[in-house]
């Protein structure tokens, strides 16, 4: 189930607000320019599907983004516990860093964790399958996939170039829970 935690960005023994109430955490999310929804993931993929599969179940998702935003490339992004690159990729989502475009994700399997600094606060938002989430451009965030990962999203770009990071090179990341999966 999907949940949001609040932190302060100096205290992170103690969360200010927490929901798993999916209205709530669309409200708490779209106050700060994030868009948040619930997107029904109910295309069959198999054990471990490949990007032209998770396209081709989707493609009517991505179709709409499409056309809300003008999105111009689209790609699959998909992490199992047996990836012999997942701790070099948790670690390279983990540093706190902003896009020059939105980032989009809508996730079609399992979870992972975007963690936003935002206003003085840490925002954690759980996204499991079905949760469609937009980070808007230049909002300071990292993403934990855990230390077993699995999910699989569909993201979209602004750009054909697709996902590029500037990190802020700020280890406020170190500081917050990880995903405990």
């Amino acid at each position: 189930m999907s949940a949001l935690t609040v932190y302060s960005d100096t205290d992170a023994s103690a969360p200010r607000w927490q929901s798993r109430e999916g209205d709530a955490i669309q409200r708490e999310l779209n106050a700060i320019g994030v868009r948040f929804e619930r997107w029904q993931a109910d295309g069959e993929l198999g054990q471990n599907p490949d990007a032209e599969r998770v396209i081709a179940a989707y493609q009517h998702a991505i179709d709409r983004l499409v056309a809300e935003k003008g999105y111009q490339s689209w790609d699959v992004i998909s992490m199992r516990p047996d990836n012999p690159q997942r701790e070099v990729m948790r670690a390279k989502f983990l540093a706190e860093h902003t896009h020059g475009e939105d980032e989009v994700r809508f996730f079609v399997e399992g979870a992972g964790l975007f963690c936003l600094h935002v206003q003085g606060k840490i925002y954690q938002i759980l996204c499991e399958k079905n949760d469609l989430i937009s980070v808007p451009a230049g909002t300071p965030h990292w993403f934990d996939m855990g230390e077993a990962p699995y999910f699989t999203a569909i993201q979209v770009f602004d750009y054909p170039e697709g996902w590029i990071a500037r990190f802020t090179g700020d280890a406020i990341a170190d500081a917050y829970p990880r995903l405990r999966r």
